[in-house]
C-alpha cells in the first residue's frame, strides 16, 4: 500500500483516495464477507476477508501518511480493547498491558452476562474519554446501516426493561402501523401535491420498518441475513421467470401483470 500511495511511481487512483472516498468500499467489502458466509463459500470467504483486510491497511496507511497512527497502532488498539473487555478470560497482569488497573480476576456465567458486561466496559471507556452523554443509548454509531442501528437502539432500551414481553405484541403493533401506512397512502392518493401527507407517509413507513426490526430481534433472526435471503429468493425466481418466458418465445415486458405472475408461480412451484 505504501508503494501504491507513493507520489513517485504510485497508482494514480490510489493516490487520489482519502478516508471518505474509501469508506463506501470498506462497507461494501464487509457485506461481501457476509454474503460469502451466507453462501457457505469458504474459498470465497478467504478472498473476501483479504479484501476487507486491504481496506484496514488502506485506511491505516493514509493515517500514517498524516502522522496520526499506523497499522501497528490499529492492531495494538484492538488487542488492548479485547484484554480490557474480557476480564473473565485474561488475568489482571495480562490486562495491565492494556491499561486496565482493576485488581483480581473476574467471572462471567453466560453469553448474556458477557453482553451486559461488554456494554458496561464500553460505558466506562466513554466516561474515561470525557464523554458526558450518560444515556443508555450513548455510543451507538450513526454510521451504521439504519436497520442495524434500529436493532441496537432497541437492544439498549431493553437493558432497562423497555421492551415488549414477546413477539405477539410486536406483531400486533406491526398490524397497527400497517393500517396507519394505508391511511397515509390514501391521503397521498387524494392529493399527490400534499407535501405534508408525503412526509407522514415516510414517517409511518419508517415506523413499520422499525417494528419489523424489533420483530427480527425477538425472533433472534438477523435482519440483514433475513433480507439477503429474501433478495436471493426473489432473484432466483425472477431469473427463472425470464428463462421460462424466453423458452416459450415470450417477452416478459409485453405481458400484463397477471400473465407475468403466472410465470412467477411456475418458478415458485419448482421450489425456487
Amino acid at each position: 500500500m505504501a508503494r501504491l500511495r507513493d507520489p513517485e511511481g504510485g497508482c494514480p487512483w490510489d493516490l487520489q483516495q482519502d478516508f471518505a472516498s474509501i469508506a463506501p468500499y470498506t462497507i461494501e467489502e464487509a457485506y461481501e464477507v457476509a454474503d460469502a458466509i451466507d453462501r457457505g463459500d469458504l474459498p470465497d470467504l478467504k478472498d473476501e476477508l483479504g479484501d476487507l483486510l486491504l481496506q484496514v491497511v488502506f485506511h491505516a496507511r493514509m493515517a500514517e501518511e498524516g502522522g496520526y497512527f499506523g497499522f501497528g497502532d490499529v492492531v495494538a488498539a484492538i488487542r488492548d480493547k479485547m484484554l480490557r473487555r474480557h476480564p473473565h478470560v485474561f488475568t489482571a497482569q495480562e490486562r495491565a498491558v492494556a491499561g486496565d488497573t482493576r485488581d483480581g480476576d473476574m467471572a462471567v456465567e453466560s453469553a448474556e452476562a458477557q453482553t451486559v458486561a461488554w456494554e458496561e466496559h464500553k460505558r466506562r471507556e466513554r466516561a474515561a474519554r470525557g464523554d458526558t452523554d450518560t444515556s443508555v443509548l450513548a455510543g451507538i454509531s450513526r454510521g451504521l446501516p439504519e436497520w442495524q442501528r434500529a436493532v441496537k437502539l432497541q437492544k439498549r432500551a431493553a437493558t432497562l426493561g423497555f421492551d415488549w414481553p414477546g413477539p405477539a405484541p410486536v406483531i400486533a403493533k406491526l398490524h397497527e402501523e400497517i393500517e396507519e401506512v394505508r391511511a397515509e397512502f390514501d391521503a397521498v392518493a387524494a392529493d399527490p401535491a400534499d407535501a405534508a401527507a408525503r412526509d407522514r407517509l415516510e414517517d409511518e413507513l419508517g415506523d413499520v420498518l422499525f417494528v419489523v426490526a424489533n420483530l427480527t430481534r425477538h425472533a433472534k433472526v438477523d435482519f440483514g441475513a433475513a433480507l439477503r435471503r429474501a433478495n436471493a429468493k426473489f432473484e432466483r425466481r425472477f431469473r427463472r421467470m425470464e428463462q421460462l418466458a424466453a423458452a416459450e418465445g415470450v417477452e416478459l415486458s409485453s405481458l400484463p401483470l397477471e400473465a407475468q405472475d403466472a410465470y412467477w408461480n411456475r418458478a415458485k412451484a419448482e421450489g425456487l
